[in-house]
C-alpha cells in the first residue's frame, strides 16, 4: 500500500466488476476512501457501495451527496461506467444509440455535475474518463461505440478546459480490448470463440489482451500527486494498436 492518496475519497461508477473492480483496488492499494457506483453491489470489501442506475440523475446527485456528507469530502471521480454495442451505423436501431449514449456520455456529465461542488473544494481533485481505442482508431462493426468514445475523448478535453483554474485536473485512459467480463461474454457468443480471441489478440502489436489492472495502473498515475502537471491528455492502454504498426512475424524465423 503506497499511501499516495490517504485521506483523499474517489467515486468509481461501474466499479464492481472488469475494469472498473481493478480500478477500485488500485485506489484503495494507494490509501484511498473508495465509493463505489454500480447496478450491482460490489464484491470489493472496504469499499462505499452504492447501487444505484446511472441513467437516474436524482440517484446519482443523492448518491454523490451520500459520499460527500458521509466521507467529509470528494477528491477523486472516475467514469469507468460503460456498454458495448456492435454493428456499422446501419445496424443499430435508434432506441438502442440513445441508450449506450445515455450510458457511456451522459454518465459522465451526471457524476461529474453532482461532484463539481466537492472537487472544487479539494486539494488534490482529479476527474479521470475512461474511453476506448475506439476513440482514435477506425474499428470494424464499432461504429455506435466507436461514436460514444470519441464523445467522451473530446469531453475530456473540455472538461479539463473548464476546471482547471477550478483546481481540478481532467484526463482519459484509452484501453485496448481488454481481458473483462464483458469480452467474455462477446466472445461465448461467437460461432467459434477460440478464433474471435486469436484475432482479437492478433489485433493488438503486443499479441495478448489488456489486463484490467493495466489499466488501473494508468489511472493510479493520473489521479495521483505525480500527475500533477498532466491534464487534457489522454493515456493509450492498448499494447501499441494506436501508434504501432509493426511487420507481420515471419513464420520461418
Amino acid at each position: 500500500m503506497s499511501g499516495e492518496l490517504k485521506g483523499l475519497v474517489a467515486i468509481v461508477t461501474g466499479g464492481a466488476s472488469g475494469i472498473g473492480y481493478a480500478i477500485s483496488e488500485e485506489l484503495l492499494s494507494q490509501g484511498a476512501t473508495v465509493a463505489v457506483f454500480d447496478l450491482n453491489p460490489t464484491s470489493l470489501g472496504s469499499v462505499h457501495s452504492h447501487t444505484l442506475d446511472i441513467s437516474d440523475d436524482e440517484a446519482v446527485r443523492t448518491a454523490v451527496a451520500k459520499v460527500g456528507d458521509a466521507l467529509g469530502r470528494i477528491d477523486i471521480l472516475v467514469n469507468n461506467v460503460g456498454m458495448g454495442a456492435q454493428g456499422t451505423v446501419a445496424d443499430n436501431p435508434d432506441e438502442e444509440w440513445h441508450k449506450v449514449f445515455d450510458v457511456n456520455v451522459m454518465s459522465i456529465v451526471r457524476v461529474s455535475r453532482a461532484a463539481l461542488p466537492w472537487l472544487r473544494q479539494s486539494p488534490s481533485a482529479a476527474i479521470v474518463n475512461i474511453s476506448s481505442v475506439a476513440a482514435t482508431d477506425g474499428l470494424p462493426n464499432r461504429a455506435l461505440y466507436s461514436a460514444t468514445k470519441g464523445a467522451v475523448l473530446t469531453l475530456t478535453l473540455s472538461m479539463a478546459a473548464d476546471h482547471l483554474r477550478d483546481g481540478i485536473r481532467v484526463n482519459a485512459v484509452n484501453p485496448g480490448t481488454a481481458d473483462t467480463p464483458w469480452v467474455a461474454r462477446l466472445l461465448d457468443s461467437a460461432s467459434d470463440p477460440e478464433a474471435e480471441r486469436a484475432a482479437l489478440e492478433a489485433r493488438q502489436p503486443h499479441g495478448r489482451l489488456v489486463l484490467a489492472a493495466e489499466v488501473a495502473g494508468a489511472v493510479g498515475y493520473l489521479v495521483s500527486p505525480r500527475a500533477g502537471s498532466t491534464t487534457g491528455t489522454s493515456i493509450a492502454v492498448d499494447g501499441g494498436m494506436s501508434r504501432l504498426r509493426l511487420r507481420p512475424l515471419n513464420p520461418s524465423s
